[in-house]
């Protein structure tokens, strides 16, 4: 059959085939990737988060800062955001919610230490609205004791009893209405609610700040003009620099879901994914030719006397008897000498040891000698060389014969 008739029966060309591959495996790849990241850019649909819609998220506050000063705040979404040399010249903000795991916020204080840091407490249950993506029902206040819980690990202070004196709040020279339910603490006031109950305190070892009552700043306050003009003016008295604001994402686990796909795409493991994906595609262009024809599979067990013994041999040694052959071998030469060499029969044992020893006109007590050294032989190396002298003093002794 000629060559054209050859390409003729084929639909596709190998051009064709092997850009096929390369783009179904690009796909694979970029659908892996996106699969394994997505999770982290999903924004959550309600809940006291930056990216939350809800009326207890801040999604609103981040978008106002984005419109005030011309582009949008960062986020940190790992711990190499907060350690950054530009982090430590932001203002950091974090936004607890009731759900959030204490040990990252350790972790965020810890790393923030010397840092302007601005932490806003929770406050209110809240659960899902059906129907509705991203909003949410507000179902009771969050109890004072778990609220006092998040406050503790910042400060040495407990939420405040009672109500504010004041309708209003003086945030910056402008008046705003006290939310309702007013959550304050007694301590170190730089925006209270009258007779020094603080509803924006500073600690006195860091310049970290607590906001304990969010609806100052969530999105729930920012329907109202004049609070969302005071929320502008609260962090700008904070920011260290005008437009310095960054968000935490960290202490709501996003950007902090590991799994296996991530440990194969990040480093340290990097590396070793890159090494084993170029080899692999080494051998398979490896294998996209032969050199000359297959070889035949060998036989497991060869033919012949020297692959029996070499299989025997095999078999002593893994189950460990080659040592205790010496004694059997001098046993065995024993009756190979006294045959070739024509002993009387029914001689045995020490008897038939002084006959061949007798043969032996040059060395007295020759045979016995090396019988006993190859029956005591206990390694291999002595069974060897035993073994090979008592062979060869029955060759020699036949050799005399003949």
């Amino acid at each position: 059959m000629s060559a054209e008739a050859t390409e003729a029966q084929e639909p596709f060309s190998r051009r064709t085939l092997f850009w096929g591959i390369f783009a179904s495996l690009l796909a694979a790849a970029g659908f892996f990737l996106l699969s394994t990241y997505a999770p982290d850019f999903r924004q959550p649909q309600g809940g006291a988060t930056p990216l939350s819609k809800g009326g207890t998220g801040y999604a609103g506050l981040v978008e106002w800062l984005k419109l005030t000063n011309g582009q949008a705040p960062p986020m940190a979404r790992g711990e190499k955001d907060l350690q950054s040399p530009l982090a430590s010249t932001f203002l950091l903000i974090v936004t607890i919610a009731p759900n959030s795991d204490p040990a990252a916020l350790q972790r965020i204080i810890k790393l923030r230490l010397g840092k302007h840091t601005l932490f806003v407490l929770p406050k209110w249950v809240t659960f899902p609205q059906p129907g509705q993506e991203g909003w949410e029902t507000k179902v009771e206040r969050l109890p004072a004791t778990a609220v006092n819980d998040w406050l503790g690990r910042l400060a040495k202070a407990k939420l405040g009893d009672g109500k504010p004196s004041v309708d209003r709040i003086d945030i910056e020279g402008r008046k705003i209405a006290v939310p309702e339910e007013l959550q304050w603490v007694d301590n170190h006031p730089l925006i209270a609610a009258g007779d020094g109950k603080a509803v924006l305190t500073e600690l006195d070892s860091e310049p970290f700040y607590i906001l304990t009552d969010p609806d100052l700043i969530n999105n729930a306050a920012l329907k109202d003009p004049q609070k969302a003009a005071a929320a502008l003016d609260m962090i700008a008295m904070l920011e260290p620099a005008k437009g310095a604001v960054m968000f935490d994402l960290t202490l709501h686990g996003i950007g902090q879901n590991y799994d296996l796909g991530k440990l194969l795409v990040e480093p340290p493991f990097l590396a070793l994914t890159l090494s084993v994906l170029v080899a692999a595609a080494l051998a398979f262009l490896h294998g996209l030719g032969r050199f000359g024809p297959p070889r035949t599979e060998g036989r497991a067990i060869a033919f012949g006397k020297q692959a029996l013994v070499d299989t025997t041999a095999m078999l002593l040694k893994r189950a460990g008897r080659l040592q205790e052959l010496g004694d059997r071998y001098a046993a065995l030469m024993r009756q190979r000498a006294a045959a070739l060499l024509g002993a009387p029969h029914g001689l045995q044992g020490e008897a038939l040891d002084r006959w061949l020893d007798s043969r032996d006109k040059n060395e007295a007590n020759g045979f016995t000698v090396r019988f006993k050294a190859a029956n005591g032989s206990n390694t291999l190396a002595a069974m060897h060389e035993a073994a090979e002298e008592l062979h060869d003093w029955t060759a020699r002794r036949l050799g005399e014969r003949r």
